[in-house]
């Protein structure tokens, strides 16, 4: 039997055989992501910004001492957190998701296949980079929001484990969501059909339990109540739901979504084919 090292022409290059895991390619693909949402910083950080104080100033400004404090907490500071969280949710999915639909519509999806990269691998680079934007938005909503409330810390674990937890998870919905789409419409879909009402349902503006039946009941199954729950118990050290609840399910959502994002990147499904 012909050996297939023997027959390749002399002069051409050896394809690399990685034992483990491809750090430089997924490191490489990570800054990608990073440098392409920090190069239009305007539009992926500083207006979500914008947004989110826009927020502030109605709910806070606008309507100041028309709302009760919730569970002795000042509305400003009860909001607060909302706002921060949904700019997490919403900006690490839009990283991905964007990322992978216009690399498909551009055909520049080679920049990615060619490497030398598994599907685990790919799975890592792309959420870790729609992870960093959701941190680094949230992070600078926070700084932005502390003229309006004043923000203590309670729970660091709380807080840390959320907005991670919460960044990764969209990201990988934000992977699941650019594979699927085919064009910027059915991206526009599951966004505003999807995840934006999920975000808005999710007790970040009022208290779930005020909900009569069987929306309150209906709210806790959504997964987005547990982040925005966890995330504000991290600030006020008062919680709605069940806080462990909500650090498995996070957890559980977060591995299973990543299981998806190896099965589709394995496939090629609407990459390669």
């Amino acid at each position: 039997m012909t050996d297939l090292a023997s027959t390749r022409p002399s002069g051409l290059p050896t394809p690399r055989n990685y034992a483990g895991v491809n750090w430089i390619g997924v490191q490489t693909l990570y800054l990608r992501e990073v440098r392409r949402f920090w190069k239009v910083g305007a539009q992926t950080v500083a207006a979500p910004v914008v947004t989110t104080l826009l927020y502030m100033l109605v709910f806070v400004v606008a309507l100041k001492g028309t709302r009760p404090p919730l569970h002795g907490t000042p509305f400003s500071e009860f909001v607060a957190p909302g706002l921060i969280m949904m700019a997490i949710l919403n900006n690490a999915f839009a990283n991905a998701s964007s990322s992978l639909i216009q690399a498909k519509i551009m055909g520049t999806s080679t920049d990615f296949l060619t490497p030398p990269l598994s599907p685990l691998e790919l799975t890592i680079g792309f959420s870790l980079g729609a992870a960093t934007r959701g941190i680094v938005v949230g992070l600078v909503t926070a700084i932005c929001v502390m003229p309006f409330a004043r923000l203590g810390v309670s729970h660091v674990a709380a807080i840390v484990w959320f907005a991670l937890i919460a960044s990764l998870l969209m990201g990988m919905v934000g992977v699941l969501a650019g594979l699927w789409s085919e064009k910027f419409d059915q991206l526009s879909a599951v966004q505003n059909f999807v995840v934006l009402p999920m975000t808005f349902l999710s007790g970040a503006f009022y208290l779930v339990e005020n909900l009569p039946q069987p929306f309150a009941a209906i709210s806790h199954w959504n997964p987005f109540f547990y982040l925005i729950d966890g995330f504000r118990y991290g600030f006020i050290g008062h919680a709605e739901g069940n806080l462990m609840v909500g650090v498995v399910m996070s957890a559980v959502l977060t591995v299973g979504m990543a299981v998806c994002c190896w099965l589709v990147f394995r496939s090629g499904w609407r990459l390669k084919s």
